[in-house]
């Protein structure tokens, strides 16, 4: 039971029970403060945002470095959440002092360095951790609710898509070990880790797929780390006879290494890092007298040859290794015709056949209907 009591020294104790049942207490130099605080306390209580006041001394980093192991992460999200919580700079500050400020200073300090996309990850990532502490009760609520982020450009407007000839001109210059690298990118959609990955015993000649099941990621010290790949994009590509062509060559002529028969090689043995490929990107593109871009960029080269193909989302998704439809509806939105382009399309359409139509028929039809 709360009560507010007179002490002698003239000052005001607040008492009331936490929920374990013990008994708290917090002075205060005027009555109608403690009666307020236990208000609010009742308040919170009642709508499920108490904190006790000891635990609210806890930070972001102590409340991270106990909450964190207990996750089932892929090393990848284990390495961006350490990340973004380690350049969080208010991860000392105590939850009990802890206001939307600390959060909008953070924003506005990482937007003078880094790009909208990474900031928003950041603090997507943080968000998590401060989210699982209002859920532990230690923290009253979400100091990251309603920040605003910086715009990130429209997907059609950031978007670079290679042309056919670009992409033609590159694989001509590619060293013939790279060649085939480059046109899983450009004809199969395989991000760099994954194509860095690949093994022979992936390919399935009979039934021309690659089953994408592990990528390449850079380690401590320029070492490799073999991982599933991103977001449980495991997943079956269908390839087309050209490029199974191309990777039954590329086994034959320059073969594969090691026990797990990697398709492409690196240092030590291993499959080759994203470092290593930047190099040769960068060179195949200089060889090739090519305009900068992104080996990425050949993943939406891949994504934007389906859907001109009439590929739908479900299709696209599937192909790309998306988890959900909407990643890839919100990624390639821009190139699904819209109405008013099948509208136009089709009436083009009628035009065409309209105009295709002999006269003789057409002065036969008017005929039979006078």
């Amino acid at each position: 039971m709360a009560s507010v009591q007179r002490r002698p020294d003239g000052r005001w104790r607040a008492r009331w029970h936490d929920e374990t049942g013990r008994e708290r207490a917090k002075h205060f130099d005027r009555k109608g403060e403690a009666t307020r605080f236990l208000a609010d306390l009742d308040a919170a209580r009642r709508n499920g945002t108490y904190v006790d006041p000891s635990i609210a001394k806890t930070t972001l980093a102590a409340f991270y470095a106990d909450w964190a192991p207990r996750q089932v992460w892929a090393a990848t999200t284990v390495t961006a959440m350490d990340v973004a919580v380690r350049g969080c700079t208010f991860k000392d500050v105590e939850f009990g002092r802890l206001r939307r400020s600390h959060v909008e200073a953070w924003v506005k300090t990482m937007s003078l360095t880094l790009a909208p996309s990474t900031i928003r990850t950041r603090v997507n990532n943080v968000r998590a951790a401060l989210r699982a502490a209002v859920r532990d009760k230690l923290l009253a609520s979400d100091p990251s609710d309603g920040v605003t982020l910086p715009r990130a450009r429209k997907a059609e407007h950031a978007m670079r898509i290679p042309t056919p000839e670009t992409v033609g001109s590159v694989l001509r210059a590619a060293d013939d070990w790279f060649r085939p690298f480059v046109a899983l990118c450009a004809f199969a959609g395989l991000r760099l880790g994954e194509a860095a990955a690949v093994q022979f015993s992936d390919i399935d000649f009979l039934r021309r797929q690659l089953h994408v099941q592990r990528q390449v990621q850079r380690a401590t010290g320029g070492e490799v780390r073999i991982t599933p790949p991103k977001y449980g994009s495991e997943r079956i590509v269908h390839l087309p006879d050209e490029l199974m062509t191309m990777l039954a060559q590329h086994a034959s002529l320059v073969g594969t290494h090691g026990d797990e028969q990697w398709m492409f090689l690196g240092d030590n043995g291993n499959p080759p890092h994203q470092n290593t490929i930047h190099y040769w990107w960068t060179k195949t593109l200089r060889a090739a007298d090519a305009e900068p871009t992104r080996l990425h960029d050949l993943r939406h080269f891949y994504a934007s040859g389906l859907i001109a193909a009439g590929c739908d989302v479900a299709t696209v998704q599937r192909a790309l290794g998306h988890a959900k439809a909407t990643t890839t509806l919100q990624t390639y939105t821009h190139l699904w015709p819209t109405a008013e382009d099948r509208t136009r399309s089709a009436a083009a359409g009628i035009m065409r056949a309209v105009s295709a139509a002999p006269a003789d028929s057409a002065r036969t039809e008017n005929a039979q209907t006078a």
